[in-house]
């Protein structure tokens, strides 16, 4: 509904010099510059929440404000009435806490998950770091505990796409909410298999969600989780807007079109493919999508997964799973050199787990209209440079850092600036890392609970993005045993 009253962007105009179906192939909102940790701007009033509003002025230092725009808003009353909501792909990282944060607030959920990732665990010979239940243990347990009810369904949605239709004209749920893809960028790239197994799960897991929402005939929100990998590193040459751009195109036809996209693996690649499913789904049947896309994720339990043991969630510590801060984190409470990859200068976009489900609730109950475009939000709190979170957490454990070869074809040093006021106009007050030394130490100590769990030569990424990474990394890269660094401290 953010879109109603929409402001045009003051930003200066673009002037695109390709057709129409380049335009469309151009995918979902972009990124900016930001030398440090970057403190995002304090949260809007609720008077701002009728006018489109800019905050105070750009700050230098370690935590500083990003840079933000001009913002569209929306008048109308969140509807925080309960809903049935069904949870694809419940059982990760993100999606079992915010399963239970949804039902915590009142929702009616039923997960849907094919364990796939627990799966994935087995193949890589990496378990999460803390010992996970399983699904039926886990329901069952936060049922018992709270009186409430979690339902799970073991079912493949990129397979099964009679059962999931016959599921979702049974239940009749209000919202999807979709986690259901592989989600991890260096798993994507291990090798042609792991690619096509990516492209296949994901892109059709997405359009089984679709084709069955038409099909059964049912006014359903689907609120997907994407990620801000889709816009590239420092390629919009300024601050990147939430979802949408103003071009003027050849004879100054001013249009609105899906930020340019510039993918990073094949993963991110199936997120952009996702929106251009977005787009031909609303426009050609009216469905409403509301797309997030979310920065890297770091902790590990919220309010809820820390109730009791067997609610605990997944904790990827591996260079395939492992997100940088809680592997930095995970590195640091051992005494084992941080690993950054290159110059560390690459900058990324953070959220905490924790808002992480607040921003989900968010969405479903602040849907877009019937007809309306796909709704999309930058779920980030700030942004951030990983050499300095690095720094950030050697500053705290003593440990050093440990430069190695970057497995990843990217740019050594990118800036990052991110529009992420949507949510906070919606309520939204994110946790920030320099306000959240409790929740460090959390992970930090999580991390020592756990540490014989650890497998810590499985901490450095094998997964290289092609022949000439993996090339440098034989011939330049620094051959890390952190289990005998690990013994040594």
């Amino acid at each position: 509904l953010i879109y109603q009253r929409l402001h045009r962007r003051s930003m200066a105009r673009v002037t695109v010099r390709v057709g129409l179906v380049a335009c469309l192939v151009a995918v979902v909102a972009g990124w900016g510059s930001q030398p440090a940790l970057r403190r995002q701007a304090p949260r809007a009033s609720r008077v701002a929440r009728s006018v489109a509003a800019r905050v105070g002025p750009r700050m230098d230092g370690k935590y500083s404000p990003a840079a933000t725009s001009e913002i569209p808003v929306s008048s109308a009353v969140s509807d925080t009435r309960p809903k049935k909501v069904l949870v694809l792909g419940g059982d990760g990282f993100c999606g079992w806490p915010t399963s239970l944060h949804l039902s915590d607030a009142g929702h009616e959920v039923i997960i849907v998950d094919n364990l796939s990732r627990r799966n994935i665990d087995i193949e890589l010979g990496v378990s999460s770091l803390t010992p996970i239940a399983t699904p039926q243990v886990r329901v069952e347990t936060w049922n018992q505990m709270t009186g409430k009810e979690i339902r799970f369904i073991n079912l493949d949605l990129a397979a099964d796409y009679d059962l999931f239709l016959q599921l979702i004209k049974q239940e009749k749920p209000d919202s999807i909410v979709h986690f259901a893809e592989q989600r991890a960028a260096p798993y994507s790239m291990k090798s042609s298999r792991h690619k096509r197994y990516t492209i296949n799960n994901n892109v059709g897991a997405t359009h089984n969600v679709l084709a069955a929402i038409v099909e059964s005939g049912l006014d359903i929100h689907l609120v997907h989780l994407g990620t801000m990998g889709v816009y590239g590193y420092g390629n919009s040459g300024g601050e990147i807007p939430e979802g949408y751009i103003d071009v003027v195109l050849p004879g100054g036809r001013e249009k609105r079109i899906l930020h340019p996209a510039y993918p990073g693996s094949i993963y991110h690649t199936t997120k952009c493919l996702d929106a251009l499913l977005f787009q031909f789904y609303v426009q050609n049947d009216q469905v409403r999508v509301t797309d997030l896309h979310q920065g890297i994720v770091w902790g590990t339990n919220t309010p809820q997964t820390a109730r009791d043991e067997r609610l605990v969630n997944r904790f990827d510590y591996d260079g395939d799973y492992g997100t940088v801060l809680n592997r930095f984190l995970m590195q640091g409470a051992l005494g084992i050199p941080l690993t950054v990859y290159g110059t560390g200068g690459q900058t990324r976009a953070l959220i905490h787990i924790t808002d992480t489900s607040k921003c989900i609730e968010l969405a479903i109950n602040n849907p877009p209209k019937s007809g309306s475009p796909v709704e999309i939000l930058n779920q980030i709190a700030q942004t951030a440079r990983v050499r300095d979170l690095a720094q950030l957490v050697s500053d705290t454990t003593g440990t050093p850092l440990q430069f190695v070869t970057n497995p990843r074809q990217e740019a050594a040093e990118n800036p990052l600036e991110v529009s992420n006021q949507k949510f906070k106009l919606l309520g939204l007050s994110p946790i920030m890392l320099d306000d959240a030394a409790g929740l460090l130490e959390e992970v930090k100590s999580i991390a020592n609970k756990y540490k014989d769990r650890c497998d810590v030569q499985a901490v450095v990424s094998k997964s290289y993005w092609n022949k000439a990474r993996a090339s440098a990394a034989g011939e330049g890269g620094v051959a890390l045993d952190l289990g005998a660094m690990a013994k040594k401290n």
